[in-house]
C-alpha cells in the first residue's frame, strides 16, 4: 500500500474537501489529529495537521500554498469523470490548477486541495 501523508491546516476542512471527492474514509487510521482516506485499495491519503505531521520530520514543513514537492495523479475512467472530479474539487474547497483539456491520448486538468497540494 501507499500512504501519502499531507500536513493540512484545518483537518475539518481537509476532510470534508476529500470526502466530497468521493474518496471513503478510514476509520481505522485517524485521531484527534489525522484522518485518512481511501482512494483505492493500494493508495491511501493520510491528512496529518501540520503540526502532528511535524512530528514525523526534522525538516521543515512546506507551508500551505507553498512550493511544489509533488503532483499526485489519480486515473479516472473517462473524460465525464474527470469533469466531475474536478468539478467536485471546486465545490469542496478546491482551486483548479490547470483546466481540462486533451493532451493527445490524455484528458485531464489539475486542481489544488484547500492547502495547496496538488
Amino acid at each position: 500500500m501507499v500512504f501519502i501523508n499531507l500536513p493540512v491546516s484545518d483537518l475539518a476542512d481537509s476532510k470534508r474537501f476529500y470526502a466530497g471527492l468521493g474518496f471513503t474514509e478510514n476509520l481505522i487510521f485517524r485521531d484527534d489529529h489525522t484522518a485518512s482516506f481511501e482512494v483505492s485499495d493500494a493508495i491511501v491519503i493520510m491528512l496529518l495537521e501540520t503540526e502532528r505531521f511535524q512530528g514525523f520530520t526534522e525538516r521543515p514543513v512546506i507551508e500551505k500554498n507553498g512550493p511544489r514537492e509533488v503532483l499526485n495523479c489519480l486515473s479516472v475512467s473517462s473524460p465525464e469523470d474527470a469533469d466531475e472530479l474536478v468539478r467536485r474539487a471546486q465545490e469542496f474547497g478546491g482551486t483548479v490548477t490547470r483546466e481540462l483539456a486533451a493532451e493527445g491520448p490524455m484528458y485531464g486538468g489539475a486542481f489544488d486541495d484547500p492547502d495547496g497540494h496538488g
